[in-house]
């Protein structure tokens, strides 16, 4: 009887042995397969939303969605659901219902590409606080979302500096897509950089109104060419692709004219290689790519700013087209323009307030 007893408390003990070791088993591996204090991370996933532009508009949302997909070659991720994915707005009344449903779809980081989505991003912030989110080109105070902003008047500076340097007829224009801070950042960096070049040169600017409406781009560098204006520069989305036809059809019409035109966000040397003298970058790829590395690592800096200027090699001026007869006194321009404007001796103005008061002297 007394054997019986002690075989019976060795079994009850062995039992919860048993099943303690499972729980501890089944608590270890829910830990490497969905937590970072395991071995094996969740799978980091991340995505965007574009805005009507969509996401080959050759411009800002392209250069976004290439660098998500270089994040994600570089990560080895699969497109769509738990890699990484775009959704495009057609208008802005996706916006809202695009950033949702990336949410809900649990991707760990989702982007909002560009200033109109600015009070979307906000709103759907605030409804999904388990969502990182980040916004290009505006800044939302939120606790889980990160706001990227760019220097973009340094870079139009520069490309103002190659529009005065290179124009023929002293008269260059400036076609901007709708009047928002973003864009009156590329304006008044473009105007300050022809007249610190040269203050005898006129600059005709003009509106559209649009990011997605490429013949109203065409309209309007088409009356600015026709005025006698030379070099056009766009800050205009999908519409600036309007300005490229208008320039390839006029050289094609008469090669021995002189036709420029420049780009915006993305080199944009392939619109029109004899036509298209340099283009103002923005590290959009670059600004996706680092912000995603840094949710990925787990340094996601929500509620703050990210910003990226020539020092931080967040905008830059596209190589100079080898066609442009001014291109040496072009090059040596830029890159004096540029060192001044690194060390802080040259402030290069983002508002018209500013542009009113600016000097280079």
């Amino acid at each position: 009887m007394k054997k019986r007893k002690i075989g019976m408390a060795l079994s009850l003990v062995l039992a919860a042995g048993t099943l303690l070791g499972a729980c501890g088993k089944s608590n270890d591996d829910k830990g490497t397969e969905t937590t970072k204090g395991g071995d094996k991370e969740k799978a980091f996933s991340v995505a965007m939303v574009t805005d009507v532009g969509g996401v080959d508009d050759k411009s800002f949302n392209q250069s976004a969605w290439e660098g998500l997909q270089a994040f994600g070659k570089e990560n080895d991720m699969k497109k769509g659901k738990g890699g990484f994915d775009y959704l495009q707005s057609k208008s802005d009344a996706d916006y809202s219902t695009n950033l949702n449903k990336l949410s809900r779809e649990k991707f760990d980081l989702v982007f909002g590409i560009g200033f109109l989505m600015q009070a979307s991003v906000e709103e759907i912030a605030k409804q999904q606080k388990d969502t990182n989110f980040a916004i290009v080109d505006a800044e939302v105070k939120q606790p889980n979302v990160a706001s990227i902003l760019f220097k973009e008047q340094e870079a139009a500076f520069l490309a103002g500096v190659a529009a005065a340097l290179q124009t023929k007829s002293n008269h260059v224009g400036f076609i901007g897509g709708m009047e928002i801070p973003v864009i009156e950042r590329f304006e008044s960096g473009f105007v300050a950089g022809v007249k610190a070049a040269k203050p005898d040169v006129k600059v005709d600017v003009q509106y559209s109104g649009a990011f997605d409406k490429a013949e109203l781009g065409q309209s309007i560098a088409s009356k600015m060419y026709s005025s006698g204006a030379d070099v056009i520069f766009h800050a205009a989305g999908g519409t600036g692709n309007g300005l490229f036809k208008e320039a390839n059809d006029r050289k094609k019409n008469d090669p021995s004219k002189e036709i420029w035109a420049i780009g915006v966000d993305r080199d944009q040397n392939d619109m029109g290689p004899d036509v298209v003298l340099t283009s103002a970058m923005k590290g959009v790829s670059v600004a996706v790519q680092d912000l995603s590395k840094k949710a990925k690592d787990g340094n996601f800096p929500g509620g703050e700013i990210a910003l990226y200027g020539l020092a931080e090699d967040g905008v830059s001026l596209a190589p100079i087209n080898s066609k442009a007869s001014n291109k040496a006194a072009i090059d040596a321009a830029v890159k004096e323009w540029t060192d001044k404007i690194k060390s802080g001796s040259v402030k290069v103005p983002g508002t018209h307030k500013e542009l009113e008061t600016f000097s280079a002297k």
